[in-house]
């Protein structure tokens, strides 16, 4: 770290405008790889500000990258843009006005803080040493992810350490959360198809039953976590969708299973892939079923760096005071920033954003979902004292 440090304080006009870019992308927010206007006003905004190279890495991501004036290490920032299929039932002044669809996750205010951090780091850049790449990616809430895609396009290159924030609905304001070492869990699904042979409800004598295969099957998943699994590791196989026949007098040909798989170490992901797949086969064979299973890896576990979760952890009690800063827990969410983190040293930080007044706070991905935005600044802070810390002199 340099020994010389630039503190930057957000004055109140900046914590306003980061405020008001959130709104605004909150009213207007768009699904996962369809944000061609979020994009758009991303990109036009950061070439308002000085001193940035402003790219399109994919067709609805951004990067902005600062330059310093003297060589030194290259750090990450990254926000994630896209909105979820929700209907919003806030009663905001400036709820979506895009029917069907809700900035339920609080990526319009990640995208908000990082604005409004490369606005007050490009003004700064005789004062940097070495380069600042800002991700603006697209896509976090669907498979395969936007992050996958970006890091493709060479955008974590020759980068030292990345960093992103989530922000917490659930975690009291003024608190920022990091757990050392895996954060977020694998996050995997699986559909399965058992066929069989139908008929009439009367004369199951002529039938291979699928329904009853089924149902053994999903009985029989269960012990992959209760007996096949050690109590040490950690693992949920939840099955979430069931659909059968039509008619309550036949048996259909074939029952469609779906169900979602959680994991930290990939040790146990892979071993719950194999106990899946061996207790299909041996519940369908014996049934006289025969079945196609479509597994599909979702994002892997993000895995937070210790020295990079150490420069975090240091900035935060800098800039916001030592009780800020709150050790986490491992959550069994996905977040596809594992991406950005399984190739470059990284630290993935929850910022809370929950009123002190608001005793029954929605969780994420609820159409009542609500921050409190005093976060924005907490985030933005936090940002700028890593960089401070890293590249400022």
């Amino acid at each position: 770290m340099l020994t010389k440090q630039t503190e930057i304080e957000l004055s109140n006009e900046q914590v306003e405008e980061i405020v008001n870019w959130r709104r605004y992308l909150h009213q207007y927010p768009e699904l996962s790889f369809q944000e061609y206007k979020t994009s758009a006003f991303i990109y036009e905004t950061l070439s308002t500000f000085p001193n940035l190279e402003v790219t399109r890495p994919t067709e609805t991501s951004v990067l902005a990258v600062l330059k310093g004036a003297y060589p030194g290490k290259t750090i990450g920032f990254r926000a994630d843009m896209d909105a979820l299929p929700i209907q919003e039932e806030t009663g905001l002044p400036y709820a979506s006005e895009n029917d069907g669809i809700m900035h339920a996750c609080g990526h319009d205010g990640h995208t908000a803080i990082l604005l409004g951090v490369a606005k007050a780091l490009s003004a700064k850049q005789e004062k940097v040493h070495g380069e600042i790449r800002f991700y603006f990616q697209h896509a976090e809430e669907q498979l395969p992810g936007g992050a996958r895609e970006m890091v493709a396009a060479g955008v974590t290159e020759g980068v030292d350490y990345v960093f992103g924030l989530h922000l917490s609905s659930l975690t009291p304001l003024g608190q920022l959360t990091i757990t050392p070492g895996a954060a977020t869990s694998n996050s995997d699904m699986f559909h399965v198809t058992i066929k069989g042979k139908g008929g009439h409800s009367s004369q199951p004598e002529n039938t291979i039953d699928p329904v009853v295969t089924s149902a053994q099957i999903i009985t029989s998943l269960q012990t992959v976590v209760s007996r096949i699994t050690s109590p040490k590791d950690e693992l949920v196989v939840s099955v979430t969708t069931l659909q059968a026949g039509d008619a309550v007098n036949v048996i259909p040909e074939q029952v469609k299973i779906g169900a979602s798989v959680r994991s930290f170490s990939q040790d146990v992901r892979k071993r719950a892939v194999e106990a899946i797949e061996q207790i299909i086969k041996g519940v369908s064979e014996a049934n006289g079923c025969q079945y196609e299973l479509n597994y599909t890896y979702g994002y892997d576990s993000v895995v937070n760096d210790t020295e990079a979760t150490a420069i975090a952890v240091g900035a935060i009690r800098r800039k916001l005071g030592e009780g800020a800063y709150v050790e986490g827990e491992a959550i069994m969410g996905g977040e596809d920033f594992s991406a950005f983190s399984n190739v470059v040293p990284g630290c993935f930080v929850f910022v809370g954003a929950c009123s002190p007044d608001n005793q029954t706070p929605a969780p994420h991905h609820h159409p009542k979902f609500l921050i409190d935005e005093a976060a924005l600044a907490d985030g933005a802070n936090m940002f700028l004292a890593i960089a401070e810390d890293l590249v400022l002199e």
